[in-house]
């Protein structure tokens, strides 16, 4: 029996729009920008902790990076695939797991932008604690609690995350990835109405394997009086009728502790349920709007250690009578990473501020960093590979064992490349992006695209568009970007906020032409909607290091010296990917890939062996109960 739910294409859009968080409460710079409306009174003046939190935080993070500094060792993480029962006891000694957990509750409190300086401290000796400590408070079950759950489910669970057990959230199945609407695990209530039954398989359980509280998604299903869908439980990890069948192994994070994990009549009392019935993907999402700040901060990290890297070899390393740092095809490599370490840390400490500050809606500058960080330090990753040469294809044990520094840069490389696909995919970043990016177009003129909308819709929302555009559009055709003299204040920074306010129209007026033209066919133009997002996070990265530089320029004048790097490498980005919008080979991709699939190609496959073809891509599953021994690990915290 297979568990593949089939859906329509339609059903599944339905199923994603309903989770979305549909209003516009508070200010959103991101959102700005897409519009064509360069929005800085909402970053400038930068944004500053609280003194007092930060002293404290600081002691902490004192603390943390002396334990990881002398009693982490992450080549062992790596060599043994295995972060060693100690490291969890000292870190929950630590209070590590309890960073994100409020003080009331036996947590530290820390502040969204003193957690991800925390992650990037801890990932840098090891990123598979990083992702340990990452998928526990992020996207586990304190968030979402602390979010949405009741006063009781926060005294009952809380305390006991931030002691040191280990949480984990589980949404992914073998044959349901970024499509929710298909979703097999089932929660069926029980007869005398206490509570449900929980069956199905979950996949890619980061903490899986470790963790004693779970989140759980899983379908209601909907009868009469009752709302039913898809529903987010908090699960003991230990409870009968739970099976980790095993742990999954990976081309890097060889320390992550994630599962493949069963469910067989998993009994879940009704004071578990988090939000209430029907609400677990609109949790899910409002839980990684922030939790998505966490990946940056590894990523931040590894920008840093691979800047210390590249520039300590670069000045050393001698070819042709001068240190190949000075020879221009390693300059430029050096430089790119200097200036987007850069940008990266300043798009993340600013949506850190921001989601600190309650004040703003930072969904779409969330997912931008993420997207743009996950992909940026990639490619750090890669041009540090090739600033090492063979050294940095070697592995840092064959290096140690030369005689040479130990740098784990193959390492860092393998580690890095799950980030693209990590808390969404880059295609599904671009989708999400773009779907906030034109809320402000649909919600007045969606029904005039909309195949099910009625005459009376339809003309409903010509009106409403027809006013909306009328005030709007007149908007994009001139602004503060053509003024020579405008953003004076921002000194040698200014031209390239000119730049920012330029472009920013310009993108306006092509997501508006695209629209005009494709209209309801808009959402297959993945590609063109992709360039669209990927513009806006270099405007967005752009802006955060104007202002930050500009904000810093008395203690840290080097800065601004950065974020003019930065600029003058994004707008050359910037440039290629307006010419790409329109020049592309978009629509022959489309019809090629067609043929691909239909096999039209397939004699150039031959001459090679291909792998096995004994097993299906994608593993059913049944229902039932567990037929191999638990793969489960478990550590206590240290005593109160």
């Amino acid at each position: 029996m297979s568990s593949e739910k089939q859906v329509s294409e339609k059903e599944a859009r339905q199923v994603a729009e309903a989770a979305r968080q549909d209003t516009w409460d508070r200010p959103s710079f991101g959102k700005e920008l897409f519009l064509g409306r360069l929005r800085l009174d909402l970053i400038d003046p930068w944004p500053r902790p609280d003194p007092a939190e930060d002293e404290r935080a600081g002691e902490f993070l004192a603390r943390l990076r002396a334990y990881v500094a002398s009693e982490v060792d992450g080549a062992a993480i790596e060599r043994d695939a295995r972060i060693p029962d100690e490291v969890f006891q000292g870190l929950a000694g630590l209070g590590a797991f309890g960073m994100k957990i409020g003080r009331e509750y036996g947590g530290l409190g820390l502040s969204n932008l003193h957690y991800c300086r925390a992650l990037m401290l801890a990932g840098s000796v090891s990123p598979a604690i990083g992702a340990l400590l990452s998928a526990h408070q992020s996207i586990g079950v304190p968030q979402p609690l602390k979010m949405f759950g009741t006063d009781e489910q926060r005294q009952r669970f809380l305390p006991r995350l931030a002691a040191g057990e280990v949480s984990a959230f589980l949404l992914t199945e073998p044959d349901v990835g970024s499509d929710p609407a298909r979703l097999g695990t089932t929660a069926e209530p029980t007869p005398d109405g206490t509570g449900y039954r929980i069956n199905g398989v979950k996949l890619w359980a980061t903490n899986g394997t470790v963790a004693t509280q779970l989140v759980v998604m899983a379908r209601v299903p909907r009868t009469d009086g009752r709302r039913g869908g898809i529903t987010a439980f908090v699960v003991d990890g230990d409870a009968e009728g739970i099976t980790v069948e095993r742990r999954n192994e990976f081309v890097g994070l060889r320390g992550l502790e994630n599962s493949l994990t069963r469910f067989h009549d998993v009994f879940v009392p009704n004071e578990n349920v988090i939000g209430g019935e029907g609400k677990g993907l609109r949790i899910a999402l409002s839980t990684l709007t922030t939790g998505r700040l966490s990946l940056p901060a590894m990523c931040v990290g590894a920008g840093k250690w691979a800047l210390h890297v590249a520039r300590e070899w670069s000045a050393e390393r001698v070819q042709w009578g001068r240190p190949v740092g000075e020879h221009e095809a390693v300059a430029q490599k050096l430089s790119f990473i200097a200036a987007t370490t850069y940008g990266m840390e300043t798009m993340l400490d600013l949506c850190c501020l921001l989601a600190d500050d309650d004040r703003n809606d930072i969904r779409i500058e969330a997912a931008l960093v993420k997207l743009y960080a996950s992909e940026m330090a990639w490619r750090i990753a890669d041009e540090l590979v090739q600033i090492r040469g063979g050294r940095g294809y070697e592995t840092a044990d064959s290096l140690a064992a030369r005689g040479e520094r130990p740098a784990a840069v193959e390492q860092m490389l393998r580690d890095l490349r799950i980030n693209r696909i990590f808390e969404g995919s880059t295609e599904i970043m671009h989708l999400l992006i773009a779907r906030e990016a034109v809320d402000a177009h649909l919600s007045v003129a969606g029904d005039i695209i909309d195949p099910d909308a009625g005459l009376a819709r339809k003309a409903r929302a010509g009106a409403r568009a027809g006013a909306f555009y009328a005030r709007w559009l007149p908007t994009l055709a001139v602004g503060k970007g053509q003024q020579p003299t405008a953003f004076a204040e921002y000194g040698p920074l200014a031209a390239h906020l000119r730049h920012v306010e330029r472009a920013s129209r310009k993108l306006a007026r092509s997501t508006f032409y695209a629209m005009s033209r494709w209209q309801g066919k808009m959402e297959r133009k993945q590609a063109f909607l992709g360039r669209v997002v990927d513009i806006g996070a270099e405007l967005f990265a752009m802006s955060a290091v104007c202002v930050r530089a500009h904000a810093e320029r008395a203690e840290r004048p080097e800065n601004v010296e950065l974020a003019d790097l930065f600029c003058r490498q994004a707008r050359v980005r910037i440039d290629a990917l307006f010419t790409a919008l329109w020049e592309n080979t978009d629509s022959v991709d489309v019809v090629a890939a067609k043929r691909i699939l239909a096999g039209r190609y397939s004699a150039l496959e031959d001459g090679v062996i291909p792998p096995p073809a004994d097993r299906p891509w994608v593993a059913p599953w049944t229902p039932g109960p567990s037929t191999v021994p638990t793969n489960a690990r478990r550590h206590l915290p240290p005593p109160p």
